[in-house]
């Protein structure tokens, strides 16, 4: 199905050809290497030299778990107005009250924050996050940043990155995205997908082939090839929304007469032009994916990346789920009763109790309309199994109804909703403990659909396709691979109705109106004071995550804790609940001993009287801080949150083996913590580490960081690095914050 390339490759006369095979000169190497999508769409909007990138981009999105902090960030960071047109869109906080307070005040200030500084504002439920953008802002050869990790609209030409909200906040105040030139990965598409194969399958392939090997982490994926017109653009970005979870750092597509359809479809022909790259173009690696091969997949828990057909688990059912099985005991630990997914093997046949489609991903025009039709004439049952179905946006929602898919779908038993990403991230559709339900969405951490580790619950989620989904519905949630069944694969043509918009969107980007007030709740407050970094740092680990990969979902979890978001201190003391329940306490008391630190004048007789035990001597101004150690940090979400809450609480580094994303280390850097990486994973719960001279050592480039390590009441010697940093990010780390970097004269 497919197939990796390592090292270069060349593309030319319609296919790819390994470097080795190619023969080319270095200054035609050169141009090819300028041949890729890429490296256009990247140049046109680099204020860089080339290799070490400035960028400026076109337009930015949030939705309502980041937007208030980002603004409430760049307000006091100095922010007038915004530069370029921000959208902030409704659809994680769209319930009024989930985890307790009213969040709909965040939704009046974001309103308020429109007016004042000049954004559109999309009201809750109207649509989901890149739903919206795709509709209404993506265009060929420009460039998107948001603070959504699923922030990807490569398939409309557009290149896409999502981040923490901090590199938000720099674009509001006119700054740069700095980056080095990123490698990029030739996705070499061929062939037509069968009748029952759909976006997600293709997509749950990819992953499934890359994550766990790193093959393009950090790297952009430009999708190429013959394959590509055998696919319409909802099947396109559905694949194309899911390359957030090989790890890569962005995506862009060839386009066609396909994509123009598209923009023409929506009003804005004006924003589609013909994109190619040229021949040869030079990419630092390949994948080629056969189309015609893909079958019904499915990514069992704990991660998008566990792909399987849906072919071998059903025929070996048992040998799949008891490995599923086991890994979410280890989870759970010996607490409660234990998790269960063999189980649901009865009569030889997996029985599911819960289907999902839904968001960006899943809740397209496409998906829902053939999902419809699969279920025609069939019902999803009175049991156990329940069908919810949420269309990404009210246009889609509208055609749907419009065309009758939404009638029949009713009729068959699913519950049809509006626009809500909640199902993704554990706000909605929570799954029962020890229940198995398939989704069309985005992600299946452990974590992330509502279950509660510390309160022994663990559901079983696994995503797979809207039409395996509608099949197994339509087989009384039996598994069941829509390849399988016979219908109707004929759709109804879909329209665009931007009247909805236009009649309920606040449209004022660019157009900001000072006078106006923002509009404060009782639960948004102000980000607390942060410090500037000492000379010297003695930190103390209060936690140890040894999992081979930590998730964002697992620093600082979803679902309930969203309504918390605008109120930092309050957010903070969710902080690794579901992972490390003593973390929070444990990092308190080292900002307390660090208050005292302050007060006296040097660190606390006791903190000093054990480290003179161990043999050592604390030097000049030296700060008392706390760090996470984790093995491999930072899978998943964009969200800021997983490294503002540390910091919040005192942390003033993280320590690992290496970090899982650019975005989560980003946020880390932005948030003035020391993004610290170490070759031995040898760390305990109460070690002290002490670097002398920390202020020095972030002026060099990549400075091997011999420190001090206080464990059990002996000290030996460890060394760390902090990585490549750029001049602004060194400054930033110095003075405490991106806030610090700012308030200093730096917007």
């Amino acid at each position: 199905m497919i197939k990796l390339i390592k090292g270069g490759v060349y593309y030319m006369e319609g296919g790819l050809v390994k470097e080795n095979r190619a023969f080319m000169v270095e200054e035609k190497k050169i141009r090819a290497i300028k041949g890729t999508l890429t490296y256009s769409v990247l140049a046109s909007h680099d204020k860089g030299d080339g290799e070490n990138l400035k960028l400026k981009f076109d337009a930015l999105a949030s939705h309502d778990i980041t937007y208030v902090g980002i603004i409430q960030t760049a307000k006091a960071s100095g922010l007038e107005k915004f530069p370029v047109p921000y959208t902030l869109t409704n659809c994680h906080n769209s319930l009024c009250a989930v985890g307790g307070t009213i969040n709909e005040d965040d939704h009046v200030f974001g309103l308020s924050a429109a007016k004042k500084y000049g954004g559109n504002f999309v009201p809750p439920h109207l649509a989901v996050i890149h739903q919206y953008m795709r509709e209404m802002q993506a265009a060929c050869g420009k460039m998107i940043l948001g603070s959504d990790s699923h922030t990807r609209y490569g398939a409309l030409g557009t290149m896409a990155i999502g981040e923490g909200g901090p590199e938000i906040v720099k674009q509001l105040l006119s700054k740069t995205y700095d980056i080095k030139r990123p490698e990029v990965i030739a996705v070499y598409l061929r062939g037509k997908p069968a009748k029952g194969v759909g976006p997600h399958d293709v997509a749950i392939a990819l992953i499934g082939a890359t994550f766990k090997k790193g093959f393009v982490k950090n790297k952009v994926l430009e999708f190429i090839g013959p394959g590509i017109k055998n696919l319409s653009m909802d099947f396109r970005c559905g694949i194309d929304v899911m390359t957030t979870e090989t790890a890569c750092l962005s995506s862009i597509w060839e386009t066609d007469d396909t994509t123009k359809e598209y923009f023409k479809l929506h009003g804005r022909e004006g924003d589609f032009k013909e994109m190619h790259p040229a021949q040869p173009a030079y990419y630092d690696g390949g994948i080629v994916v056969d189309l015609s091969r893909i079958e019904p997949m499915i990514a069992l828990p704990f991660h998008p990346s566990n792909a399987f057909t849906l072919r071998e688990v059903i025929e070996n059912a048992g040998d799949i789920l008891s490995e599923v099985e086991k890994e979410g005991n280890r989870l759970k630990g010996d607490k409660g009763k234990p998790f269960r997914l063999t189980d649901k093997i009865k009569d030889g046949k997996i029985r599911v109790s819960q289907g999902i489609i839904a968001g960006c991903a899943g809740g397209s025009y496409e998906n829902i309309a053939e999902a419809a039709e699969i279920l025609k004439g069939a019902s999803c049952g009175n049991g156990e199994f329940s069908l919810s179905i949420y269309p990404q946006s009210q246009p889609v929602f509208k055609c749907l109804a419009d065309n009758g898919y939404v009638s029949s779908l009713m009729g068959a038993g699913a519950i049809v909703k509006t626009a809500f990403c909640g199902p993704c991230f554990g706000a909605g559709d929570t799954p029962a403990d020890n229940g198995f339900s398939i989704r069309h969405t985005t992600r299946n951490f452990e974590n992330r659909e509502g279950s509660k580790l510390g309160e022994n619950q663990l559901a079983a989620v696994a995503l797979m396709d809207a039409r395996s989904i509608a099949a197994t519905a339509a087989n009384g949630g039996v598994l069941t691979p829509a390849t399988e069944v016979n219908y109707t694969k004929k759709l109804k043509k879909y329209y665009f109705d931007g009247e909805i918009y236009r009649s309920r969107v606040y449209m004022g980007a660019l157009r900001p109106q000072k006078d106006e007030e923002l509009v404060y709740g009782n639960n948004i407050a102000d980000w607390p004071e942060q410090l500037p970094l000492s000379e010297n740092v003695l930190i103390s680990v209060v936690s140890v995550l040894c999992d081979e990969v930590t998730t964002t979902d697992e620093l600082i979890p979803s679902g309930e804790t969203s309504s918390y978001r605008s109120n930092p201190l309050r957010l903070a003391g969710f902080a690794l609940s579901r992972k490390d329940p003593g973390y929070v306490d444990r990092a308190k008391e080292v900002q307390k001993r660090e208050e005292e630190r302050r007060a006296r004048g040097s660190l606390p007789e006791d903190i000093l009287a054990a480290l003179s035990a161990a043999g050592v001597e604390v030097k000049g101004d030296t700060m008392l801080g706390s760090a996470v150690a984790a093995k491999k940090p930072g899978d998943g979400s964009a969200r800021e949150q997983a490294a503002s809450c540390q910091r919040v609480l005192g942390g003033i580094a993280n320590i690992a083996l290496e970090y899982a994303t650019k975005r989560y280390r980003s946020n880390l850097i932005n948030w003035g913590m020391l993004p610290l990486v170490c070759k031995k994973f040898d760390f305990k719960v109460g070690d002290l580490i002490y670097i002398e001279g920390i202020k020095e050592l972030l002026e060099k480039d990549d400075p091997t960081i011999a420190a001090t390590l206080i464990s059990g009441g002996k000290a030996g010697k460890i060394y760390l690095t902090l990585g490549p940093l750029t001049a602004e990010e060194k400054e930033i780390i110095s003075q405490g914050c991106l806030i610090n970097h700012y308030k200093a004269g730096n917007a």
